[in-house]
């Protein structure tokens, strides 16, 4: 049985690992070189950076200003929230991994850092749900707010979100305030994690760990999606997924019947397959 475990305050770092931070550095000197037009957008957003933390606050800042918000006064509420907190940091390195490891389309962790705004949204939640925690609600709602408008995601932020979290493309993906996602899920554009109506509460979908969720798809209400389960693209899931199994449809059923599901033995959410044991669901699937 596939088991995971969601670590919010994680205050290690696995020193197997590649450290991102030390390679984006060795990659925006390469790019620097074969594209010298850029020499001064690498140099303020990377190469002159002393940390990881003051890079993604700087870039974040930039980002998310306007005439309005200038992007001093966001750099020193991001910095404020990332310095101090190694869990936010540790979450960040396994969010860049996740993004390098499972989206073909990222050549490297200087690309997914300075333009995947799935990455950047997800960073920019972290900050949110920092100061929302701290009672800082009024900050927490100005930043959901800024990166509703600049990116197409819109994460309240008081849901609680994992490590290692892919929003791949990202446009159009909105997660409700009750909502927790687990660690190394993997999830495309135009997903809604969302409630069922006006009833206040705990309202919103729990997603375990490992899961993927297909684009275009709707988990509604206080449910529970197993972990390593997998979420068919444009379904609309209102009950709950059990563990490693596949959900389809409108409303979604699992592949191989309720009561004999087909169960996956790989995590889809770093497959990334959306297409095993489909045609197994149904007789009219071309």
């Amino acid at each position: 049985m596939i088991m995971f475990t969601i670590v919010e305050d994680l205050h290690y770092e696995d020193e197997s690992k590649e450290d991102p931070w030390l390679k984006m550095q060795e990659e925006a000197m390469l790019d620097v070189e074969q594209e010298p037009v850029l020499s001064s957008y690498y140099y303020n957003s990377i190469l002159s950076q002393k940390t990881l933390e003051r890079a993604l606050a700087n870039h974040l800042a930039i980002k998310l200003s306007n005439f309005t918000l200038p992007s001093c006064t966001l750099f020193d509420i991001f910095i404020g929230a990332l310095e101090g907190n190694p869990d936010i940091i540790s979450a960040v390195k396994e969010d860049l991994r996740a993004v390098k490891e499972r989206d073909p389309a990222c050549i490297s962790y200087v690309h997914c850092f300075l333009n995947f705004k799935g990455f950047l949204a997800c960073q920019a939640h972290r900050i949110a749900h920092k100061l929302w925690v701290q009672g800082r609600n009024i900050l927490a709602i100005l930043i959901q707010n800024r990166v509703s408008e600049a990116f197409a995601v819109d994460i309240h932020p008081g849901a609680r979100i994992g490590q290692g979290i892919l929003l791949d493309h990202a446009t159009g993906i909105v997660i409700g305030e009750t909502a927790v996602i687990g660690n190394n899920v993997s999830i495309l554009h135009n997903v809604t994690l969302g409630g069922t109506g006006k009833a206040s509460g705990d309202r919103h979908p729990k997603i375990g760990d490992g899961v993927l969720i297909g684009a275009g798809t709707c988990i509604l209400g206080n449910i529970r999606v197993g972990d390593g389960a997998k979420i068919g693209a444009c379904s609309v899931v209102l009950k709950d997924v059990p563990p490693r199994t596949t959900a389809v449809g409108n409303p979604a059923r699992l592949v191989g019947g309720k009561q004999n599901p087909i169960k996956l033995n790989k995590i889809p959410s770093f497959t990334m397959d959306h297409t095993s044991h489909i045609a197994e669901w149904s007789d009219y699937v071309i």
